[in-house]
C-alpha cells in the first residue's frame, strides 16, 4: 500500500508505503509522529494524520499493488 500527499497547485508527493510483511517506509521529511498506519487486518490499511494544522492541506490518495 503506498500514501500519497499532493498538495493544492503541487504534483504527488510519496509520503510512505507498507505492506504485510515489511515496516513501514516513510519518505524524507514524513514520519510516524505525523502519518500513522494501523494495519489491524491484512485487509485494510488507515493512515491517520496527527495534529492536522493549515499545512496539511492537501488531496490523499492511496495505491494498492497485488503481487
Amino acid at each position: 500500500m503506498f500514501w500519497y500527499q499532493q498538495p493544492p497547485a503541487n504534483g504527488l508527493k510519496l509520503v510512505v508505503s507498507t505492506s504485510t510483511w515489511s515496516p513501514n517506509s516513510y519518505e524524507d521529511g514524513y514520519s510516524e509522529a505525523k502519518f500513522e498506519i494501523n494495519r489491524k487486518r491484512t485487509d485494510f490499511i488507515l493512515m491517520t494524520i496527527k495534529n492536522v494544522t493549515p499545512r496539511d492541506e492537501a488531496t490523499y490518495f492511496c495505491a494498492a499493488s497485488d503481487h
